[in-house]
């Protein structure tokens, strides 16, 4: 019997590796405008997003939104958006993907007080759906498809 690795990389799937950290989160890397960076991978974010101290680092334009973001236990905080930004996640890459920004001090502050790694940004829902995203929880590998 095929097992699930052989099925999606035959149906042109690529298989990135996950990292559980101590807060069980998964920790994935990715790039974004060139520039690698450490994120969280967030089924349930709606949208992906970074920090607003990332402006710089992965070269972002950065515009004032509307939209307030709520999560981790913080809310109606204030935003920005990043439109035609690529992201490459392994073999997967993307142009013009938007980007939320936000204070992610909550989520970094967090992560330190469990002796995990901060991170750049989360990976969220929206990126997930795209890439018709597959987590294996068991082996600890993302599959996204090409």
């Amino acid at each position: 019997m095929e097992t699930l690795q052989e099925y999606l990389l035959n149906k042109g799937y690529t298989k990135i590796k996950l990292k559980l950290t101590k807060t069980n989160h998964f920790e994935i890397k990715a790039t974004i405008n060139g520039v690698k960076g450490l994120f969280i991978l967030d089924t349930g974010a709606s949208t992906s997003c970074v920090g607003f101290e990332a402006i710089e680092t992965f070269k972002l334009n950065a515009k004032d939104s509307k939209i307030k973001a709520a999560g981790a236990g913080a809310t109606d905080m204030l935003t920005q958006v990043s439109k035609k930004n690529t992201l490459k996640i392994g073999k997967w890459k993307k142009d013009k993907v938007v980007l939320v920004l936000f204070n992610l001090s909550h989520v970094n502050t967090a992560l330190i007080a469990h002796n995990a790694q901060p991170v750049d940004g989360i990976i969220g829902a929206d990126i997930l759906k795209k890439s018709k995203a597959v987590i294996d929880y068991e082996k600890k590998y993302l599959y996204l498809k090409l």
